[in-house]
C-alpha cells in the first residue's frame, strides 16, 4: 500500500510520481503498457492548494481545469467541454460522454441531486457516515461505452468542526488525469465546507490502480526534487440557493462574481477568446482577475506559443 501526504497538489503529484516509478509494476490493460501501483492513498492537507503547476516538466491547461469543474458541478454533459479539451471527443458516443460525472452528481437517473442529499445528510446529522455521492453506475457502465468513470464516489465526514472528503477511484492516470481530478474534487470539498459553515479539513484520494502510461514515464523522471508548492487558490463561496445561478454566469462570462469565481470565469473566457484567434483579448481577459489560475494560464499560453514556433521552424 502506497501512502503519500503533502500540503499542495504539486508536491503530492511529484511525490506520487516518484513513488510509482520506484515501486510500480508493469501492467498492460487494453494493450496499453503502464507502470502501476495497486492500492494508493494520497492525502492533500490544504485542499485550496489544488493547482498542479510543476514547470517545466508538467504544465496543465488551467482553463480546462476550470471548465471541467464548472461543467461537473452544474450537472452538465453538454459538448461545450470539448472546446477546452478536444481529445475528450474521442471518448464520446454519438457526441456525448456517457461517463460524465455531472448528471450522476446532480440528477442521478434523472431524479436525484446527490450533492443536495449529501448536504442535507450532513446538516441533519453532523456525525453522519451517510454523506455519500455515487458516480459509478454498474448498469450504465457495463454497456461498452467509450467513457467509463474512473471515480467510484465521494464521501464527506464532519468531525471537530472540520469537513474531510474522501474520493475512491478504481483507476487514476497520474500524469494526465490526477491534475484535473484533484482540482475539481477539492472545489467541491471547499464548497461543501462553506455550506456547512465548517473548516476545510484534509482531502484523501484512495486509488485501486495508480499508474503512469509508458509515454509519460520520461516526463515523470524529469520532475524536479524541489517542487514549488504554489499558493492557495482564491476562496470560493456561494449560498446553496444561488449556486446553480452563479455557475451559469461563471460559464457564460456574465457573472458578477466574487474574486475566486471571477478568476475561474475570466480564465474560461480568455481561453475561448484564444481559441477564436483573438490572442490579445485572451491576454486582457486573463489579467482581469489576477490569481494563481490566471498566472498558470499565462504559462500555458507561453507553452502553446513555443510549440507553434517550433512547428513553424520545422516547415
Amino acid at each position: 500500500m502506497l501512502t503519500v501526504t503533502a500540503g499542495s497538489a504539486s508536491e503530492l503529484f511529484a511525490q506520487a510520481c516518484r513513488a510509482v516509478l520506484a515501486t510500480g509494476k508493469q501492467a498492460t490493460p487494453r494493450g496499453l503498457p503502464t507502470v502501476e501501483v495497486l492500492g494508493a492513498t494520497l492525502t492533500l492537507t490544504d485542499p485550496r492548494c489544488r493547482l498542479v503547476d510543476v514547470w517545466p516538466a508538467r504544465l496543465i491547461n488551467p482553463a480546462f481545469a476550470a471548465a471541467e469543474t464548472t461543467w461537473i458541478l452544474s450537472g452538465s454533459d453538454a459538448p461545450w467541454i470539448f472546446d477546452y479539451n478536444e481529445r475528450l471527443a474521442t471518448y464520446a458516443d454519438n457526441g456525448r460522454l456517457m461517463g460524465a460525472y455531472g448528471p450522476r452528481l446532480r440528477r442521478w437517473h434523472g431524479t436525484t441531486d446527490q450533492l443536495a442529499r449529501a448536504l442535507d445528510a450532513l446538516s441533519a446529522d453532523p456525525d453522519t457516515r451517510r454523506a455519500v455521492i455515487q458516480l459509478y453506475d454498474p448498469e450504465a457502465d457495463a454497456k461498452g461505452h467509450k467513457d467509463v468513470p474512473c471515480t467510484l464516489g465521494y464521501r464527506f465526514f464532519l468531525r471537530d468542526g472540520c469537513l474531510h472528503m474522501r474520493t475512491t477511484m478504481r483507476s487514476q492516470d497520474l500524469w494526465l488525469g490526477f491534475c484535473y481530478d484533484i482540482f475539481a474534487a477539492t472545489v467541491l470539498h471547499e464548497l461543501m465546507a462553506g455550506w456547512l459553515g465548517a473548516q476545510l479539513g484534509g482531502y484523501t484520494l484512495c486509488v485501486d490502480s495508480l499508474h503512469l502510461y509508458a509515454g509519460d514515464i520520461s516526463g515523470a523522471e524529469h520532475l524536479r526534487e524541489d517542487v514549488y508548492p504554489g499558493v492557495p487558490m482564491l476562496p470560493l463561496s456561494v449560498p446553496w440557493a444561488g449556486f446553480d445561478r452563479l455557475l451559469s454566469g461563471v460559464i457564460d462570462g456574465s457573472a458578477d462574481a466574487s474574486q475566486g469565481w471571477g478568476e475561474i470565469s475570466a480564465v474560461m473566457a480568455s481561453y475561448r477568446a484564444r481559441k477564436s484567434g483573438d490572442h490579445d483579448a485572451a491576454r486582457v481577459l486573463m489579467a482581469r482577475v489576477p490569481g494563481p489560475l490566471s498566472a498558470a494560464l499565462g504559462r500555458w499560453y507561453s507553452h502553446l506559443d513555443a510549440q507553434r514556433t517550433a512547428r513553424e521552424a520545422r516547415r
